[in-house]
């Protein structure tokens, strides 16, 4: 697994706590790619070494506004063939999708684009500071599924304030219309550095209540399983068979390395590496390392496995968090037999239990 950060944005978004810099210069963008490249050619033992590498991934920030060229430069630098990956993911905003740019796209290999729609009503994507309109997202998904990209996976977000049951409700049958093949939907939430946490602290930003929230999840979920979406993961729903495979990767602990300012790595172990920020006045940026201690890995592996819809296995998770916590979960409804086909037992949480699944997990290990 490849991850690229793109660390350029047009505007922020509200909500937005990732690293990323507003791009005034585009000048920037060939020292940035230049930097990319050069960090490929220093890690290239590195990233052949870091197992089966199947999946690229461009995240950001905002990858589409990087010029096609860029990352074509970019993806050409990896030592794989770029048609060669099973999943090569692109994120971009509705703002930025043209037939052009999807078709370059696809011809460089590229065969699932992840669409950052957030919301299909105007006055939220204004309080979001969004920079497309519902009608530019709607087109923007046509385009995609016509240029003939394989999959198209929309993220929507529930719980904002002035998000109503009945906009809910229009947000997802607008939505299902579109037939994406992968739907993530998030709760917001208030993240450090982001423009709501501030306003958090002015006074000026309620949260949405746990009412709420709940509620849109339960709808969420029971209208997806409907129209014959897989929820494999908490904030995930595949049709069958378009499930991430770079993200599913994420919660497995598999190996993965990433490039770019911000980019996080992982051994598929203990060690975990990240790329600071760009230096100031400079687009230079340096790695640190952490390795992580048996009880952080105990902790990751019970956290991530149970966020999927096939779990753990049930000694893994008895090992770690002991028989009596696993059987005091079992007999209260907070974890349940995988349906899953195994060779050995397999615990998940079930499905109308996922939105509390952090408060499980710390029960499980406090």
């Amino acid at each position: 697994m490849v991850y690229v950060h793109i660390p350029f944005c047009k505007s922020f978004c509200t909500y937005c706590g990732f690293y990323s810099e507003i791009c005034r210069n585009p000048g920037l963008f060939a020292g940035y790619t230049d930097l990319v490249c050069a960090e490929i050619d220093r890690r290239r033992e590195e990233i052949l070494a870091s197992g089966k590498v199947n999946t690229l991934y461009f995240g950001g920030g905002t990858p589409s506004v990087l010029p096609l060229d860029f990352i074509r430069r970019i993806t050409k630098a990896l030592p794989f063939d770029s048609h060669g990956y099973e999943e090569f993911t692109v994120e971009m905003n509705p703002d930025d999708v043209t037939d052009s740019l999807v078709a370059g796209l696809k011809d460089l290999g590229a065969n699932r684009i992840s669409l950052g729609i957030q919301s299909f009503n105007d006055d939220i994507l204004a309080r979001m500071a969004r920079r497309h309109n519902a009608d530019g997202a709607i087109r923007a998904a046509e385009t995609i599924h016509r240029s003939g990209i394989q999959a198209l996976s929309i993220d929507l977000i529930f719980g904002f304030p002035s998000l109503s049951d009945d906009i809910w409700v229009s947000t997802i049958e607008t939505a299902l219309k579109l037939h994406p093949e992968h739907i993530s939907c998030y709760q917001l939430s208030i993240e450090e550095g982001s423009a709501l946490e501030k306003m958090v602290a002015e006074g000026r930003f309620k949260e949405a209540s746990q009412e709420q929230c709940r509620r849109q999840y339960d709808y969420l979920c029971h209208t997806l399983a409907q129209a014959g979406y897989n929820h494999y993961e908490v904030s995930n729903f595949a049709l069958p068979g378009h499930e991430a495979v770079h993200n599913g990767a994420y919660w497995s602990r598999a190996p993965y390395v990433g490039l770019g300012p911000g980019a996080h790595s992982f051994d598929g172990n203990a060690v975990r590496r990240w790329n600071s920020e760009f230096k100031a006045g400079s687009l230079g940026y340096d790695s640190s390392m952490e390795e992580l201690s048996p009880r952080d890995i105990a902790v990751e592996k019970v956290m991530l496995g149970l966020r999927t819809s096939a779990g753990l296995p049930a000694k893994v998770l008895q090992e770690i968090t002991g028989s009596g916590a696993v059987q005091d979960a079992l007999s209260k409804g907070l974890l349940e037999p995988s349906d899953k086909t195994h060779e050995e037992p397999w615990l998940r949480i079930p499905e109308d239990k996922f939105f509390v699944s952090d408060d499980i997990v710390s029960t499980l290990i406090p």
